[in-house]
């Protein structure tokens, strides 16, 4: 497939373009200081959003969120981009580690959503009220992502709506399959990789730190995870979803990965690298080439177990 390309801010190309640079230009005028959205409260919420100070991954990526949830900064001179935004609490946590690390939340010109779920989703509405930022994700979360909800095919829509709420985020760009979105130097590459989610997506870039590049992977999740009662192997008048959820595993393993880093950083080990860092400064254990292959890999093994388990059920 024949890969886009499309810059933010300005300038861009075409009608579509320019509903953007609108989009963007209305969303600018109400920017300003933060200001959070209530919190979700969820059995999980507290461990998620535990602090965790922000550092440099390598290069010119940095993580900024809490100790739980993935988000992402990727940095240069012309502008900012993040990826995701955790719990609708999780903005205050980041806006806090992005002005840690001594950037400008203000200077976000990109947020990239990884996929629809409260503990991704739940802070990017805030923080693109606070930076005026084009939220961009693929075009199956967009709806959810507009009415701060779930597809109607989501695994987890039995949960309900009190649990798989989150505030709302107008005006989201669709991305295509393959498609690069740019911030001045900055290019940050779709792949779509359903199964968790159907709007799920992993997201890549190049990092570069002095006279070294490597390639660094933003991986979503390969969990399958549902509310009770659905069937990731399908039942009458559904589909199953194994063979996409494969198909993305062998995508997510293929990808030129140099750094691995997930929406739960613990998919990535990302506590046990920190602590290896530490105990030997000077050396980088987020470089791990292979460290996709394994993801993938980990990930194959839980779906087998939950394919298992379904067959079992209907004998």
């Amino acid at each position: 497939m024949a890969r886009e390309n499309r810059s933010f801010p300005p300038p861009l190309q075409g009608f579509r373009g320019l509903l953007l640079i609108g989009v963007s230009l209305a969303l600018c005028s109400e920017a300003g200081e933060l200001r959070p959205d209530p919190p979700k409260v969820c059995s999980s919420c507290d461990e998620w959003n535990a602090p965790r100070k922000p550092f440099r991954v390598f290069g010119n990526t940095y993580f900024v969120g809490p100790d739980g949830l993935g988000a992402v900064l990727v940095a240069s001179d012309q502008g900012l981009i993040l990826l995701d935004g955790g719990l609708a609490q999780s903005a205050a946590v980041i806006d806090a580690g992005i002005r840690e690390l001594g950037f400008r939340t203000g200077d976000i010109r990109l947020i990239l959503s990884s996929h629809e779920h409260f503990d991704h989703a739940g802070g990017i509405a805030a923080l693109q009220r606070a930076t005026g930022a084009v939220v961009a994700a693929s075009a199956p979360a967009v709806p959810a992502l507009e009415k701060g909800g779930l597809r109607e095919d989501d695994p987890q829509l039995g949960f309900g709506p009190s649990v798989n709420s989150y505030p709302p985020i107008p005006s989201v760009r669709a991305v295509s399959d393959g498609e690069t979105l740019r911030v001045g130097p900055l290019a940050v590459t779709a792949h779509f990789t359903p199964g968790h989610t159907s709007g799920s997506t992993t997201w890549t870039w190049r990092s570069c730190g002095g006279d070294r590049c490597l390639d660094v992977v933003y991986a979503d999740s390969l969990n399958a995870v549902s509310a009770p009662g659905f069937r990731f192997t399908g039942g009458p008048g559904s589909p199953s979803r194994v063979p996409t959820f494969r198909k993305s595993m062998e995508r997510v393993a293929a990808l030129p990965c140099d750094i691995l880093l997930a929406v739960h950083p613990s998919f990535a080990r990302m506590g046990e690298k920190l602590e290896q860092r530490a105990k030997a400064p000077g050396t980088n254990p987020f470089i791990e080439p292979g460290a996709c292959r394994t993801y993938a890999a980990e990930a194959a093994v839980r779906l087998d177990k939950r394919v298992a388990e379904e067959t079992a059920a209907t004998r």
